[in-house]
This record gives C-alpha cells, sequence and structure tokens, in this order.
C-alpha cells in the first residue's frame, strides 16, 4: 500500500483529502506544518508527499528545499494558492516534481499523484528492464536507466549523477529536462519547449527559469562550466545536448 504524507493547515481540505484518498487505497498521514512534515519524513518513508505552500511558520518552498538538502528525493506535489508561473517555476527550482494550483478538482488531485507513483515505479524498475549501455552505444531514445557519456554516468532510476567518482543527486524535474536534452541529443532545443513539454507550462513564462537549471546542470556535468561541451547555449533558441563532443570536433 503505497503511503502519502499531506501537509496541510487547512483542517477542512487535509481532512477531505485524507478521506478520499484512503477510499482510493492509499495510507495517508496528515501534518500541518512544515517543521512536523519534515519531522515525519525523518521518522518515517513515504511514496508521495502532498505539500502546500502556504503554511504557518516555515512555508512550502523552504520545506522542500530542506528535503532536498536531506537527501529526502519522495516525489513531492506542491499545492499553490494561485497557479502563477513565477510560483511554479520557483517551486521546481526547490526542488519539486509537480504542481496543483487551488482551488483544484479531486479527480486531478488524484491523477498527478497516480502520475507520480508510476514515474517512481518506472524509475525503480528501470535498472531491471534495461542493461547499461557502455561507451557509444549509451544513447538511447527514451533514456530510463543508466546513460554514459564521456566517463559520466546518469542514473535516472536513483536520480543521481557520477562523474570523477563523486555522486551528485538530481531533482525529478532535473533529471526530466536532462532526459529530454538526450532524447533530442544534437538538436537545438527552444526554453518554451522544454517548459511546456518538461513542465507543462504552456501560458506566457519567464523562459529565463530554464536557464537556472542548466546552470545547475552544468555544474554537474561539465568539466568547465564556463566553457561547456555538453550542454551548449544555442543563441537565440535554447541549448542543445552533446554527448561525445569529440566527434562533433573531428566531424
Amino acid at each position: 500500500m503505497n503511503r502519502i504524507l499531506i501537509v496541510e493547515d487547512e483542517q477542512h481540505l487535509a481532512d477531505g483529502l485524507r478521506f478520499n484518498l484512503e477510499a482510493e487505497g492509499y495510507q495517508v498521514d496528515v501534518v500541518d506544518t512544515g517543521e512536523a512534515a519534515l519531522e515525519r519524513l525523518a521518522e518515517s518513508q513515504f511514496d508521495v508527499v502532498v505539500l502546500d505552500v502556504m503554511l504557518p511558520g516555515m512555508d512550502g518552498f523552504s520545506v522542500i528545499k530542506q528535503m532536498r538538502d536531506n537527501r529526502q528525493f519522495t516525489p513531492t506535489l506542491m499545492l499553490t494558492a494561485r497557479g502563477h508561473p513565477d510560483d511554479v517555476l520557483r517551486g521546481f527550482a526547490a526542488g519539486a516534481d509537480d504542481y496543483l494550483a487551488k482551488p483544484f478538482e479531486l479527480p486531478i488531485l488524484i491523477a498527478r499523484i497516480r502520475g507520480l507513483l508510476r514515474r517512481r515505479e518506472w524509475l525503480q524498475a528501470a535498472i531491471h528492464s534495461q542493461a547499461s549501455l557502455p561507451g557509444k552505444t549509451s544513447r538511447p531514445s527514451e533514456p530510463t536507466g543508466e546513460f554514459r557519456f564521456c566517463g559520466k554516468l546518469v542514473s535516472f532510476d536513483r536520480l543521481e549523477i557520477e562523474v570523477r567518482g563523486a555522486k551528485y543527486p538530481l531533482t525529478l524535474m532535473e533529471a526530466n529536462l536532462l532526459r529530454y536534452l538526450i532524447q533530442h541529443e544534437g538538436k537545438p532545443v527552444s526554453r518554451q519547449r522544454m517548459l511546456e513539454e518538461v513542465w507543462g507550462l504552456h501560458e506566457d513564462t519567464d523562459t529565463r527559469a530554464i536557464d537556472n537549471f542548466m546552470v545547475r546542470l552544468r555544474r554537474y556535468i561539465e568539466d568547465n562550466p564556463s566553457r561547456p561541451r555538453h550542454i551548449l547555449t544555442v543563441r537565440g533558441v535554447g541549448y542543445r545536448f552533446v554527448a561525445f563532443p569529440g566527434d562533433e570536433e573531428r566531424a
């Protein structure tokens, strides 16, 4: 049975979510502060966290950041008072995996939770269903398990990247962005396309948020982030991923 932690200070909403999610067959715990959520996560393992942004004391943005800093990578759905893109992007930047604006319809919330659970299951199962492909054969069109390039290893199932013996955790959104770039290897991908196809943001949104994520990804995978060879900027468009830059340089 999947366990869900609800972090919500509006009692009537928390009670309603608990009732309906338990009716769907989930085991549900409820806390009403960010501090209590961090304590519960330190004590127990959950499959999904439903986290309200507006909480007394520590807000949801601070909670998700602290979770990721503590290497707690439980898939997290943030509930925002508004579906404003800036709030959504701030949540993603802190480490959230999905968002839903209040007021929301219950079937949509349940569908989002199921989606996070499916993604978690796919990631965990990937290592069993796909063998790691070494060298230049490791160019999957749909990378879900491991992806190797130039001595680097991205483990999508474990949400981490290994570079020169050091391992760095990835949020699910960082992993999804990197996966999207890998899927379109060698092709320029616009910031707007990434916002729409990776994050589902279709309205007028500041695309510079993508740049912030690329800065972080470059810190992980580039030998010299100021002179990137894998995640290249395409001026006026977006970015292009190159797994083996030596091939392009010799071409």
